[in-house]
């Protein structure tokens, strides 16, 4: 009787490891070889539970048995190094591989872009209104974002994302400063910004942008009114709307700093954040004899050294807008 009770509890226990064993060889070919599942995108949220992580997996179609998934990774003590941050799961991913994923910290990052002549505060209004990043901002200061795309991650502090355009900007300015040539007139930072964002606005062709600078750093050599129009729409609007539209002689007559038809110099700080190309026309302008420009109805301007020239240029860029107008 004895003999018989022993024997079925080793076979019980045979049985039992046996059972185990098949579980655990189900386990390993199941985190070792490809789901059936599509290839998706999935956001860890920081402060996400094990729990939350594998659910969240599943509820995306990355990841088939998501009990297993968390056995495995308490078993194997990794849940802590899970990242969190947006990733690309690809189809039919092992576990094994999802688990190598999620712990790599390599997410998609997405692209925000400061567009040449961008204000910023409408670059703070397109953050503000982005939802792939979170949190508060504050504006920045005009000529303070150096344009060019960036890539963040979803999720990232839009504060963050704008100190990072700011220190773009001061490591762009200080090594354009350092090799700026002995004649250049500026005497600061400031300046260079605040003229070559006048010259974002003003011209959108890069052949052209030397020529405009040109122009600009001859008017001031000789005491001349830099007369912009797009610093006069700045002093109208702050930089609020950044549409370009015509201006009136009342316009022109704003009580205002900014405004370089009624003050000489320049204004006293930069009317928008200007890209590279500019900075560096207002340290390398052409060397012409230029005071004056005006559109010549292809999208570019025509210069002109005496006002004689510049009356004749402007009274042909007023027949050409003329005849436009009227055939609308």
């Amino acid at each position: 009787m004895l003999f018989k009770y022993k024997k079925t509890i080793i076979l019980l226990f045979v049985f039992f490891f046996l059972s185990l064993s098949l579980l655990a060889a189900g386990v390993i070919y199941w985190f070792q070889h490809p789901q059936n599942t599509p290839e998706t995108v999935v956001f860890i949220e920081k402060g996400s539970s094990l729990a939350q992580i594998a659910s969240r997996l599943s509820d995306h179609g990355a990841l088939n048995f998501p009990f297993l998934f968390k056995a495995i990774l308490i078993g194997k003590r990794e849940w802590p190094a899970l990242k969190a941050g947006e990733y690309l799961i690809p189809a039919n991913v092992t576990p094994a591989r999802l688990i190598e994923i999620l712990t790599s910290g390599i997410v998609i990052l997405h692209p925000v872009t400061v567009v040449e002549g961008e204000t910023s505060h409408h670059m703070t209004q397109k953050l503000v209104g982005d939802p792939r990043f979170q949190g508060e901002c504050i504006t920045p200061p005009e000529g303070s974002l150096l344009p060019e795309t960036y890539h963040f991650p979803r999720g990232t502090e839009r504060q963050v994302i704008l100190g990072r355009m700011q220190k773009a900007m001061r490591g762009a300015l200080s090594d354009l400063w350092a090799v700026r040539p002995p004649e250049c007139p500026l005497q600061t930072l400031e300046e260079l910004v605040t003229l070559a964002s006048i010259v974002e606005k003003e011209t959108s062709l890069p052949r052209e942008r030397p020529m405009v600078a040109a122009v600009f750093l001859n008017r001031l050599r000789i005491g001349m009114p830099l007369q912009a129009d797009p610093t006069v729409l700045y002093a109208l609007t702050k930089g609020m709307d950044p549409r370009r539209r015509d201006l009136s002689l009342e316009d022109l007559k704003v009580d205002s700093p900014y405004n370089t038809y009624v003050y000489a110099g320049l204004p006293p700080s930069p009317i928008a954040n200007p890209g590279l190309s500019c900075l560096k026309a207002v340290l390398h302008p052409t060397n012409v004899p230029y005071l004056y420009f005006v559109a010549d109805g292809t999208g570019g301007h025509v210069f002109a050294t005496t006002l004689e020239e510049h009356d004749s240029n402007h009274e042909a860029w007023r027949r050409i807008r003329n005849e436009r107008r009227s055939n609308y």
